[in-house]
């Protein structure tokens, strides 16, 4: 058995030639791998450019291996994955939250981490608040805490947050705590950008970041002092990729124990292969088709865009059963609100007021919106009587969530038929991003979008695309009642009465159509079985904690 290992990694130095990433032929991360060296080989689709968590939102891998959430998703799923803090509680006025953090635990450099860290990480994010350098650029930002009265250490094991009004934003939130020792001498100025936070990380996580080469991989090895004990791996390459072709080759070969962003056809294939378990679970990924409803600077080719009556009508063009079974190959579930159906306290499927697939019914109400053809060549015209040419632009968003072309396909053919040209224009994550971040930081231009978003599954996380003037907002689509609404959830503890909110919200964003949502996607992954044992079934579903400590050698 520790012959085949061996051979089998190997063999992908020939397979990977040609291939989206070819610099991994050459990557000291890939040299001597076997089953004997005990290291778990991961790959995905991402492009972390720092590891400093207050400068990125790009960089959740590998971080989330290394640092904790106080709380986070997946310690209120699940009993034995919890984060920084063992417990949490709330008084009855619903304003004081107290958590204990585990007693004993250390920082992987040794030195103990207490209630003290948790407290600086929130009060260094929560004291830049209106300053010039104030931190809202990274995964770790200021959103929330101006709701916050005071956070406050009361001892190494407990620690105290009373809000300024009730929310569920004292816990509900994916601020990665780090190291007061480590973080209390970087300047705002540097903590947004210029300090990259390099390795050895410092972090409670189960595996530390050791080593990071952009664009390529970040080595990681066992954290000594991990509260459950040092995981049984020799440590982890977590390889970073464009697409998912070397994911999949990378699997075939042995070259990778563990792959994720996989597509439909790559997963039908690693299924047949004995050596390979393949599995899909919902996630909180929602990809979705968004207008450009900006007006002045960064607005779309035309007035259309802005108008709720011509962005319901395409909605109707938009066939999202035939997008899950054509394009995802049925590894999805039809798109319809803003919460997906793994968020179960909020989703609902809206059959009172959805919209169906009906192309007869959508060329109707372009009609009666005014939306014509008014000389017979078979492209409408807008109110200004020009005729519609509008550009879609898709890619790889954040580096991670990458759409299916067949999605954009099938659009572009829909608005076809009623008589919307649109031509495709498709970007790398960097351009993406540039072209969607808000025209105020030159953002826009841009007339149609295909993407998709994974946050978590709080109501205020459903909400955020819909939000004005939020990074998340790519549709720069501005409504005051949506945005009352969702400061409303913000300071609601009660969940029946949140989920009265989410609702009214989620119907009044898809009446206004600024977002037509096309899919809730599967999440697709594989594994090998011959190097390593005890993978959790849910690892690539997991928010913050991923269980390396049960991971031991097969």
């Amino acid at each position: 058995m520790n012959e085949w290992p061996f051979s089998r990694r190997v063999v992908v130095k020939a397979m990977l030639v040609g291939s989206a990433a070819p610099w991994v032929l050459n990557s000291t991360a890939f040299a001597g791998s076997s089953c004997d060296d005990h290291i778990v080989r991961m790959g995905a689709i991402v492009a972390p450019d720092t590891l400093n968590p207050f400068a990125s939102w790009s960089n959740f891998w590998p971080l989330a291996f290394t640092y904790d959430w106080l709380v986070g998703v997946d310690a209120q799923r699940h009993d034995d994955r919890k984060g920084f803090a063992k417990s949490w509680s709330v008084a009855d006025d619903n304003l004081t939250w107290t958590f204990k953090i585990w007693p004993g635990m250390k920082w992987s450099d040794g030195k103990p981490a207490t209630a003290r860290d948790a407290a600086f990480t929130y009060n260094y994010l929560r004291n830049s608040i209106g300053k010039p350098d104030e931190l809202n650029a990274g995964f770790n930002n200021i959103s929330g805490l101006d709701q916050i009265q005071s956070i406050t250490a009361l001892d190494d094991e407990t620690l105290q947050i009373v809000t300024k009004v009730p929310t569920r934003l004292a816990f509900d939130n994916y601020t990665m705590i780090v190291p007061e020792h480590i973080w209390k001498d970087i300047s705002y100025a540097d903590a947004r950008g210029a300090f990259r936070n390099d390795p050895p990380l410092v972090g409670t996580g189960p595996m530390i970041v050791s080593e990071f080469q952009q664009g390529q991989f970040a080595r990681l090895v066992p954290n000594p002092h991990f509260r459950t004990g040092q995981p049984k791996t020799a440590g982890m390459v977590f390889h970073f990729f464009n697409t998912a072709d070397p994911i999949a080759q990378g699997l075939k070969s042995g070259a990778l124990d563990y792959g994720i962003s996989l597509t439909a056809a790559q997963w039908a294939d690693l299924s047949d292969n004995p050596d390979i378990v393949v599995g899909e679970a919902r996630v909180e990924q929602r990809d979705y088709l968004a207008f450009n409803t900006a007006s002045g600077d960064g607005a779309g080719s035309t007035k259309a865009l802005q108008d709720p009556a011509f962005r319901d009508a395409i909605g109707y063009a938009i066939d999202q059963k035939a997008i899950v079974e054509r394009a995802y190959r049925g590894h999805a579930d039809p798109g319809i609100g803003l919460a997906m159906p793994v968020a179960a306290d909020y989703y609902s499927d809206m059959g009172d007021s959805r919209r169906h697939f009906d192309l007869e019914e959508a060329a109707r109400r372009l009609d009666s919106a005014g939306y014509r053809d008014t000389n017979g060549d078979g492209v409408r015209e807008d109110k200004a009587g020009n005729s519609f040419q509008l550009e879609l632009i898709t890619g790889t968003g954040s580096g991670t969530l990458e759409m299916p072309i067949a999605v954009v396909q099938l659009i572009t053919g829909w608005l076809g038929q009623i008589g919307i040209p649109v031509t495709v224009t498709q970007l790398d994550s960097g351009a993406l991003s540039a072209r969607t971040v808000a025209p105020a930081r030159g953002g826009g231009g841009w007339d149609l979008l295909v993407a998709g978003s994974w946050r978590g599954p709080s109501a205020s996380d459903l909400l955020v695309v819909g939000k004005s003037g939020d990074s998340s907002n790519t549709s720069y689509w501005s409504n005051e009642k949506f945005d009352q609404l969702v400061s409303d959830v913000e300071i609601t503890v009660d969940l029946k009465k949140s989920q009265e909110l989410v609702d009214s919200a989620v119907r009044l964003i898809y009446s206004e159509a600024p977002y037509i949502i096309l899919a809730y996607p599967l999440l697709l992954d594989a594994r090998r079985k011959d190097c390593f044992q005890g993978w959790p079934e849910d690892i690539g579903t997991s928010q913050g904690y991923y269980p390396f400590d049960r991971l031991k050698p097969a």
